[in-house]
C-alpha cells in the first residue's frame, strides 16, 4: 500500500510531482489562509507523513491526532512551531530545511526600509483614490535612506550579511551587535563596525532585527530599547515576531517614541494587533521573507528529500530529532 502524505497548503508542482511518484498525495488547496487546527487533525488522522509549512501549529493535539504518524516534515528552517519534544516521545523524526533564504529576506527586510522611510505605501493609496497631491508637494515627505546609519541586531548571520552588502550600495553605514563577533577580516568586507546594543539603538537610524528566537531573544526589544532610539528612527524585524515586545512597540509607535515600522513576521502570528493595522507609520507585510518562486521551489524539494529518505530508510539530512531514528 502507498504511504499517504497531507500538505498543508500548496507547494511547487515539481515537489509535489516527486511526491506522487511514490505516495497518494492530499493537498488543501487553500494557500489563502492557514489551515484551520480541526481540518489538520483530521487530515493528519488520514496521513502516514505530515507535510507543514512554517505558519502550521503542530502542537500535541495533532501529533496525537495519529498513532501511526510517522514523520512530520517542514518547510520551516526552525521547528518554532512543532512540539519536539512530543515528537521525540513518540518516536516521530522532525525534519527542516537548512537556511537558505538570507538573500530573499534581506530583499524583504531593504524593501521595508524603503517603504517606510519614503511612505510608499501611502502614495500607492492615494493614486488609487484618484488623488495627486503634485510632484513637489510635502504631502508625503519621507526621509532618505542613502547615506543613512543601518544597525543590525543579532546582524553576525546570514541574512544580516545580506542586508549589510545592499546598504552598502546604498552608501550606509553599517552598525552590528550580536553575541559573536566576526572577523576583522570580514568586517572589512562587509563594510560592518561592531558596536555595543546600546550605542547601536543610539545611532542607528533604522534598527534592524535579525536575532534567532530562543528563551534569552523573546522580546530581546522592549521598551527600554526602544526608548533608547531616536524619536526619527525605523525599525524593521524579518526575523520572528516574538524578538520584539509588540506591545511596548505599538506604545513606542503612538507616543513618537519611534519614527516608524517595517514588519514582516508577528508576535502571535497570524493575528496582527489592530492598533499596528490602523497605523500609518507602519508597514506591514505577512511573513513574506523566503517568499520567492525559485527559493521556494528548492525549499519544497528538500522537504521532499526528508521524506523520500524516511520512505526509504534511510536517514533524512535535516532531522532535528535524530535520536528517534533507527540505528
Amino acid at each position: 500500500m502507498r504511504p499517504k502524505i497531507f500538505v498543508t497548503q500548496p507547494v511547487a508542482d515539481s515537489a509535489l510531482a516527486r511526491l506522487r511518484a511514490v505516495a497518494d498525495v492530499k493537498v488543501n488547496p487553500n494557500d489563502g489562509r492557514v489551515i484551520p487546527k480541526p481540518a489538520l487533525i483530521a487530515a493528519v488522522r488520514k496521513a502516514d507523513i505530515l507535510f507543514s509549512l512554517l505558519h502550521d501549529t503542530v502542537d500535541r493535539a495533532v501529533l496525537t491526532a495519529n498513532r501511526k504518524l510517522r514523520a512530520v516534515c517542514s518547510q520551516s528552517i526552525t521547528p518554532d512551531n512543532i512540539d519536539v519534544a512530543t515528537a521525540t516521545a513518540r518516536k516521530i523524526p522532525v525534519t527542516v530545511v537548512p537556511p537558505i533564504v538570507a538573500e530573499a529576506t534581506a530583499d524583504i527586510n531593504f524593501g521595508l526600509m524603503l517603504m517606510v522611510a519614503r511612505h510608499m505605501l501611502e502614495g500607492d493609496r492615494l493614486v488609487r483614490r484618484g488623488k495627486f497631491p503634485g510632484s513637489q508637494s510635502n504631502h508625503l515627505a519621507g526621509v532618505r535612506v542613502y547615506g543613512k546609519t543601518v544597525g543590525l541586531i543579532g546582524g553576525g548571520g546570514r541574512i544580516g550579511s545580506a542586508v549589510a552588502r545592499r546598504a552598502h550600495g546604498f552608501g550606509m553605514r553599517v552598525l552590528y551587535w550580536g553575541p559573536r563577533r566576526k572577523s576583522e577580516a570580514v568586517e572589512r568586507e562587509l563594510h560592518m563596525e561592531y558596536v555595543p546594543l546600546d550605542r547601536l539603538l543610539a545611532e542607528s537610524d533604522f534598527v534592524s532585527i535579525h536575532s534567532p528566537l530562543n528563551a534569552e531573544t523573546r522580546h530581546q526589544i522592549g521598551e527600554r530599547e526602544l526608548a533608547q532610539m531616536k524619536p526619527t528612527a525605523f525599525i524593521v524585524n524579518t526575523a520572528r515576531g516574538p524578538v520584539i515586545d509588540e506591545k511596548a512597540l505599538v506604545k513606542a509607535l503612538a507616543k513618537g517614541t519611534i519614527a516608524g515600522a517595517g514588519l514582516d513576521v508577528f508576535e502571535h502570528e497570524p493575528k496582527v494587533p489592530a492598533a499596528l493595522v490602523k497605523m500609518k507609520n507602519v508597514v506591514l507585510t505577512p511573513h513574506l521573507g523566503s517568499a520567492v518562486f525559485e527559493v521556494r521551489e528548492q525549499m519544497a524539494n528538500i522537504v521532499v528529500d526528508n521524506i523520500l529518505a524516511i520512505l526509504e530508510g534511510r536517514r533524512p539530512p535535516n532531522c532535528v530529532n535524530p535520536e528517534v531514528l533507527p540505528a
